[in-house]
């Protein structure tokens, strides 16, 4: 009976790991990952509608398209891996902040990305990039929805709220009130959220000419805050 050494074990294991293992297939998935994570970085920084531009997360994504075709190359080959690359990824916590809605969106479609090039599945994830940037550049950049406007009024005699209303009411399409608080002092703050017409904000002069208003404030309202 032939007897294995501690060398011949090693040889044989290293064999069976690499025997699956294609460099030109590696090279290839990592290519394609890159790719698309480089159209990806170029998408969001097309349809990036926000106050401040993040040049580090849009490099994340292309590292993040690239890093998760690593991993799926790797765990593809190799169960015991592939388990322990779930347990280890099990109690990895994110603690990043994502304000932006979209910007989940485009962490997805890198992560979903970067698997289809790890698993070789290279025209699906060529042909399923470029329609989620058709629907993206067209959806954020040709298609303009009109968001409302906070009106934030801070007054000192209640018995102007009629007269408040009134112009409020001339000069937008739709308006409705979000809150309204009361201090001390006969302190008062109102929230109106309106639609205006035609981008015409002349008339929050006329509000703030108002004996009695001490102040008069529109903010750009777009869902991510209340008052």
């Amino acid at each position: 009976m032939e007897q294995l050494n501690f060398t011949d074990i090693f040889k044989s294991s290293f064999l069976e790991k690499t025997s699956g293992f294609s460099i030109i297939d590696s090279l290839i998935g990592l290519l394609t990952a890159f790719l698309i994570g480089l159209f990806i970085y170029f998408v969001y920084k097309k349809t990036f509608s926000g106050v401040i531009y993040s040049h580090t997360f849009n490099i994340s994504l292309i590292v993040m398209s690239m890093a998760t075709a690593l991993i799926i190359m790797g765990i593809s080959s190799n169960i015991l891996l592939s388990l322990g690359m779930v347990g280890a990824l099990s109690i990895v916590r994110f603690r990043t902040p994502i304000k932006d809605p979209m910007d989940i969106v485009y962490i997805f479609w890198a992560i979903v990305s970067g698997i289809l090039c790890g698993a070789g599945f290279i025209p699906l994830v060529i042909i399923g990039s470029i329609l989620i940037g058709i629907v993206l550049l067209v959806f954020i950049n040709h298609i303009s929805i009109r968001n409302p406007y906070l009106l934030v009024i801070k007054y000192t005699d209640a018995a102007i709220e009629k007269s408040l209303s009134h112009i409020i009411a001339e000069n937008s399409k739709k308006h409705c009130i979000k809150s309204k608080s009361v201090f001390p002092g006969n302190n008062y703050e109102v929230t109106y959220e309106v639609r205006i017409k035609d981008e015409e904000m002349n008339f929050i002069n006329n509000i703030s000419n108002i004996e009695g208003v001490s102040s008069a404030v529109m903010l750009s309202y777009d869902g991510n805050f209340t008052a």
